[in-house]
């Protein structure tokens, strides 16, 4: 029976609490449990669901959603945990099950994917049915839980899935352990639950427990309970931590965050205005838990709105990453989605944020990044009173970037994670494409732009000297001749990564019928000129045309060679596997490169 909170307003008890917004013969739900709420709607004059908003993914909420979809509701879900409905059958292939200690209740997810309208990114604005709904990040519960809020029937209300049951209670505190052990979810629905604090709420409507008519009073106990126990388990430093950034002046206008995750430096203006060098995760007590799956990563602006107000900011303006990697650029999205930031990101690795799935490198975010203005290497770039120069640095990765300008009077060189400031070099990563005399080339770099300062990803700022300088030429020659001496150079030379072939895009999306444009970049790694003979390895069934390619190739050099390939028709499969097959003269390598491809079926009309 459907409970009337409100005029337009109702509860439904199901699996989960089952909210109806109606309007008219129309309603929009928020959550939607096993779909038996679909037979109680003509009760109140509604005959058709337009739109059902997901709070999180837990089957309590979602297991009907088939039901929905077959009524023609469209289906929203919060953007972290998209892959929970859409592609929950990749997750539960390569879900861990032995040697687990990923304990978030990721498996509480649909058996089968459903199909979805969009995802709600946070702090987005919707339109539904003529009210407007605002998207508020509540990780507690899970990682990519979100608070729904709108105004219905004269009141300011809050969907707020299971971030509260009652005043002071969670539905459960098992979903708050995101690790092995730890309490991830306990921090983060103290600072959830705070943040709503300042939301001016009048009901607070859960996904299990009652209706909350003194949000304030319920979430002011919830916090105090949840305080008290991060006390109890010694765990409390890292909440204050959170609470109370500590923003480093390198010098006045140069500003670090050292508990973010990767650092974040900003570069402040006369006029008021940041550019941020690299944006991640906002602190290291809420980045990495279990897991590396979409619903287990999320960034926020919490650091930003901190830095905001400690500098008297008027907008963060644009962001600068040094490199392609999620940590450094995670947020970059979301700075511009809410802060209006512009996305400048340098020539040589620009493509791989905007088309991410071209690419097999370790690191990569999930989503497509837009990039605002391409940013050329070794050519002066102006920023407000500040002239910043991008030069290429490979080494960490070969998509990365030294990041050079002047500032109070000091020369600053913005290494990204090219190495620790400690002088260690150990930070270089084979699949990142690194390559033997990549550090011989940055200790030049370093030494030809003589900086005061150097300001890197994951260590502290260091006040560069020549000995530090010397040193870092001494080792990066002393990593290469290790590397030619430890690898049969003198025989067959792949490179430090080790491979002599690549298929691009690495990751394709078909629809049935279409045909896949793939292209293939060999190495000869032989010591003279040599024929290559390139055969695409594909699934049974699939057409290939002009298989068993032949090109001529310069020793150490790469030439590309291109395939079109189609899979029978009616077919629809995730991630089925192509290979490259290669042969450099009378060497057979075997099938050194792979990409997957996902053919989507005709839907039925």
């Amino acid at each position: 029976m459907l409970e009337s909170i409100s005029e337009h307003l109702y509860l439904y008890e199901d699996t989960c609490n089952v909210y109806v917004i109606r309007q008219d013969n129309e309603a929009v739900l928020i959550d939607f449990g096993s779909g038996a709420v679909l037979e109680e709607l003509r009760s109140i004059g509604v005959e058709r669901v337009t739109d059902i908003l997901m709070t999180h993914h837990h089957r309590d909420q979602v297991q009907g959603l088939n039901r929905a979809v077959a009524a023609g509701a469209r289906l929203w879900v919060p953007h972290h945990e998209q892959d929970l409905f859409t592609n929950v059958d990749l997750h539960w292939h390569g879900r861990e099950i032995y040697n687990n200690y990923d304990v978030r209740q990721d498996k509480f997810s649909l058996l089968e994917p459903v199909a979805i309208a969009g995802t709600f990114t946070d702090h987005s604005r919707h339109m539904f049915g003529g009210r407007a709904y605002s998207i508020f990040p509540t990780p507690g519960h899970t990682i990519g839980s979100i608070s729904i809020l709108t105004e219905v029937d004269g009141k300011r209300v809050a969907f707020t899935g299971d971030l509260i049951a009652a005043p002071g209670k969670v539905w459960s505190m098992s979903a708050t352990q995101w690790s092995y052990n730890g309490c991830e979810g306990v921090m983060s629905t103290v600072l959830s639950a705070m943040d709503l604090l300042g939301q001016e709420l009048q009901l607070l409507l859960p996904s299990h427990g009652e209706v909350m008519r003194d949000p304030a009073s319920a979430l002011e106990l919830l916090t105090d309970r949840m305080k008290r126990l991060l006390r109890l388990r010694g765990q409390d430093a890292g909440l204050e931590e959170v609470l109370n950034p500590v923003f480093t002046e390198i010098t006045p206008h140069l500003i670090w965050n050292p508990r973010s995750f990767a650092n974040t430096y900003a570069l402040l203006s006369k006029s008021g205005k940041a550019l941020l060098i690299d944006f991640g995760y906002p602190n290291v007590h809420q980045t990495f838990y279990a897991g590396t799956d979409r619903s287990s990563r999320r960034p926020g602006l919490r650091q930003i709105e901190q830095l905001k107000r400690r500098y008297r900011l008027k907008s963060i303006d644009v962001v600068i990453p040094t490199h392609y990697h999620d940590d450094h650029v995670a947020g970059l999205n979301l700075l511009r989605d809410v802060e209006g930031a512009e996305t400048w990101v340098a020539d040589n690795f620009a493509d791989l944020l905007e088309h991410p799935s071209r690419y097999d490198v370790p690191c990569i975010w999930y989503d497509p990044i837009p990039v605002d203005r391409r940013l050329p290497l070794e050519q002066p770039i102006r920023w407000e009173e500040y002239e910043l120069q991008l030069y290429a640095q490979p080494g960490h990765t070969l998509y990365a970037v030294a990041i050079a300008f002047e500032v109070d009077g000091k020369k600053v060189v913005a290494i990204g994670d090219q190495q620790g400031t400690d002088g260690k070099l150990n930070n270089y990563v084979y699949k990142n494409k690194f390559r033997t005399h990549d550090y011989t080339l940055s200790a030049e770099l370093y030494r030809r732009l003589n900086p005061d300062i150097i300001v890197s990803g994951h260590w502290d700022p260091l006040h560069v000297t020549a000995e530090y300088l010397d040193r870092l030429a001494r080792d990066g020659e002393e990593l290469r001749a290790l590397h030619e001496l430890l690898l049969p150079l003198d025989r067959i030379d792949m490179g430090a990564e080790g491979f002599c072939a690549w298929i691009k895009p690495y990751q394709l999306e078909l629809k049935d019928g279409e045909a896949a444009e793939i292209t293939v970049d060999v190495l000869n790694p032989l010591a003279a000129r040599e024929k290559a003979t390139v055969t695409l390895v594909a699934p049974q069934g699939w057409d290939v045309e002009d298989n068993g390619r032949q090109l001529e190739i310069e020793p150490k050099a790469i030439e590309q060679v291109r395939f079109r390939l189609t899979a029978p028709a009616g077919l629809s499969v995730k991630r089925a596997r192509i290979a490259a097959d290669i042969t450099v003269g009378a060497r057979r390598l075997g099938q050194q490169a792979e990409a997957l491809i996902t053919v989507t079926g005709c839907q039925p009309s």
